[in-house]
Order: C-alpha cells, then sequence, then structure tokens
C-alpha cells in the first residue's frame, strides 16, 4: 500500500517554481555535543598524551608507587637477598625495578589492566630470568569453557603469540581495576573522566584559536561607501582578508595598529559572559579528571583549591587514598605469581616506614605500639608488619 504523504490542495494559487526539498526538511534544536571515542587508544591519545592534566595523574601515581621500597619476607624472616628480589632489581636487560613497576603500573591505570610476562624459564631449574611488561592494548583473553581464562593473545599486527595458562606455573600475571560489567578486562579512571577530558581540550583549543587571533574575540569592519552601498567588490574584499591575514592576525601581529582606508569603520567586540565562562570550565574539568585518578588537585596546581589545609596534608592522602591501595595490589599480586616459581611462600610488600609522606604517621604509631606496655614483643612485631624474632614468644 502506497501512503500519499503530500497532497497538493486543487484550491492552491497556480503551481510556481520552487524546490522540491524544502516540504521535507526536519526542524530541530540544537546538535548533540561531539564526543571522542571510547576506546583504549584514543582514550590514552586525548586523556595522557594531548592533555597534560592526565598525564601529570598517571606520571605522578604510576612514579610515586614505583618508588615505594619494597621488602620480601616470611612468617619467621625479613629477606636482604633472595633470587626474587635479584629477579625485581635486573628484571631484564633494559629495565630496572622502578622502571618495570612504573610501566606495569602505568598501563594498570591506563588501561584498567596491567600484564607482566615471566620469561627465559630455565629448563633444569623451571625458575624465570627476565620479567617484561607487555602492553595491554595488545593483550586479548581467551576464555575456556568455563568462561575463565585459559590462555592470552598477544598480537603485534599481523603476528600473535598466545600464552597458555594451564601450567603449573601460569606464564602471565594480569591484574585489572574493579569493572562492574566485564568478567575479563579492568575499568580505566581515563573512560570515567572521558567526558571531562573532552571539555578540557576543548577549552584548551578555544584558548589557542583566541591567542591565533591576536587574543581577542573577533570584531567587525563595517563597510560604507560614498553613495551608502554596503558591499565591497570582490577583488577590494580579496585584497582586504589577505591583509588582514598577513598583517594583523597571530601573536607576532598582535597589538599592531590597523590602517583603514575610506569607507572602512572598526568596531570592536568585548567577551561576552560565555566567551569568560569557559576559564572556570576548564577549571572545573580539571578537577574532575584529578578526581577521576585520585590526586588531590593541591599537587597539581590548580588554583582555589581549599580542601585540605596544606600541601603536606594532600600529600599524605595522596599516598593513603591512591598510592598504597593501587601498590597493595601490585605487590599481592606479584606475592601470588612469583614465589610460587622458585618454590616458595614468600610475601611482598611496601616499606611504610621509609615513605617520607607518611613518616610523621609511623612515628606516632610506633611510639604507641611501643608504649603499649600490655603486649609482647611478637605481638608488637606483628602490628608492625614485621616477621617474628626467633625468641619471640
Amino acid at each position: 500500500m502506497v501512503f500519499q504523504i503530500f497532497r497538493a490542495d486543487k484550491t492552491q494559487a497556480p503551481e510556481a517554481k520552487a524546490s522540491a526539498a524544502p516540504p521535507v526538511v526536519a526542524f530541530h534544536g540544537s546538535g548533540r555535543a561531539a564526543w571522542s571515542p571510547r576506546d583504549t587508544s584514543s582514550l590514552i591519545r586525548n586523556g595522557f598524551a594531548n592533555n597534560p592534566v592526565g598525564f601529570r595523574c598517571v606520571k605522578m601515581i604510576a612514579e610515586a608507587a614505583a618508588a615505594v621500597p619494597l621488602v620480601l619476607q616470611d612468617a619467621e624472616r625479613r629477606y636482604d637477598v633472595h633470587p626474587v628480589l635479584r629477579l625485581l632489581s635486573n628484571p631484564n636487560e633494559t629495565d630496572t625495578q622502578a622502571t618495570l613497576l612504573e610501566t606495569f603500573i602505568g598501563q594498570l591505570i591506563l588501561t584498567g589492566d596491567g600484564y607482566l610476562e615471566a620469561a627465559d624459564v630455565n629448563e633444569e631449574t623451571g625458575i624465570p630470568s627476565q620479567l617484561y611488561v607487555l602492553r595491554s592494548d595488545r593483550m586479548k583473553v581467551v576464555p575456556g569453557g568455563d568462561g575463565w581464562p585459559v590462555a592470552y593473545e598477544y598480537a603485534v599486527g599481523a603476528r600473535k603469540h598466545r600464552f597458555d595458562m594451564r601450567g603449573t606455573h601460569p606464564p602471565i600475571l594480569h591484574l585489572k581495576s574493579f569493572h562492574p560489567t566485564d568478567d575479563h578486562y579492568g575499568f580505566a579512571p581515563l573512560q570515567a573522566a572521558g567526558t571531562s577530558l573532552d571539555v578540557h581540550n576543548a577549552a584548551s583549543q578555544w584558548s589557542k584559536a583566541l591567542l591565533d587571533n591576536a587574543a581577542r574575540p573577533s570584531g567587525a569592519i563595517v563597510y560604507k561607501g560614498g553613495d551608502g552601498t554596503g558591499s565591497l567588490a570582490t577583488d577590494q574584499y580579496e585584497r582586504l582578508v589577505d591583509e588582514l591575514n598577513t598583517s594583523h592576525m597571530g601573536a607576532r601581529n598582535a597589538g599592531r595598529p590597523m590602517l583603514l582606508e575610506g569607507g572602512l569603520d572598526w568596531k570592536p567586540m568585548g567577551f561576552s559572559p560565555s566567551d569568560m565562562e569557559f576559564h572556570k570550565t576548564k577549571e572545573a574539568a580539571a578537577r574532575e579528571i584529578a578526581l577521576a585518578f585520585g590526586v588531590p588537585p593541591m599537587l597539581l596546581g590548580m588554583p582555589g583549591d581549599n580542601t585540605y589545609a596544606n600541601y603536606q596534608e594532600a600529600n599524605r592522602a595522596f599516598f593513603r587514598l591512591t598510592v598504597l591501595p593501587l601498590l597493595s595490589k601490585v605487590t599481592g599480586g606479584l606475592s601470588g605469581w612469583l614465589p610460587g616459581w622458585f618454590g616458595e611462600d614468600l610475601a611482598l610488600k611496601a616499606d611504610l616506614d621509609n615513605i617520607p609522606a607518611l613518616s610523621s604517621e609511623r612515628d606516632a604509631q610506633w611510639k604507641r605500639i611501643a608504649n603499649a606496655d600490655f603486649l609482647s614483643n611478637a605481638e608488637k612485631r606483628a602490628l608492625l608488619g614485621l616477621p617474628k624474632l626467633a625468641d619471640d614468644q
């Protein structure tokens, strides 16, 4: 059945020439905002490589966590020398312990997933001699029949390598951030901050555009000819535009006086409230980005932040609420994966006594526990996270 949508009215005036398109033009309001893609590569490009707030947040967290000293211990002693510590201190031919952990934690923050490979396994001892961080955007989980990973597939272009996870010692350590709707991959802070990143980047582009236009909004050049007409000839218009582009646009020509010929009048325009508002919008977006990463805005030098009384308090909160929980996840994963290759039950932990930001808290804790006369030495050592001594009761 064919429906006639437009029906001619027999009482209308005689047919006249007109476009056929206007009857089907749809009327609508303002367009929707254009958001950047949310895939991993786009998020890293827009939120890390091209955004100073995101870049600084990731660098601060990864470098702070990687700089925390680690201790290896079991129930009886704390080790100063051990093959696990030796492997971590010299994981491969190019990395140190700090660079390895910084890269691993950086991947975990940026993508929500971190992958560490145990490589060059000795055939006789079954112990790896090298550790490598694998890029998260190249790794794919291969689930088994029960839905849990049985392998990981690493792809670079057309080349792929599969890591079988069904052996006694899995070759890959996979750590992921909490994701409420995904069983195999983690949720990155960049995804939560995606909208704020777009707003912040757009505000930066707006600022750049203003600088390119002599750091002021456009004015209007009004032409009024001697005969009262208000239009320029084609060659006059092109000459005027060329003169403006070459002699009066850009930072190099900022403040340069403009010489207008007869009939041309300059009408300057000031900043409207909406033009001024984008500065506050940019600051608000920067705070939301820092909030998504867990970095106090005060540490990023953002003006007007009164959340913490001083820088020291903000730095202590940064370590307590962001760095240490993330490092605890990393050391917990390493403790359950790496010592198994050596056949020992060991635990890697952060050395809280050697973190300058927490020194005042640790001093108070040591003093409080040392003065607790009702506790034995063994109980005091346990509260401080220290292993037992041989003569402890």
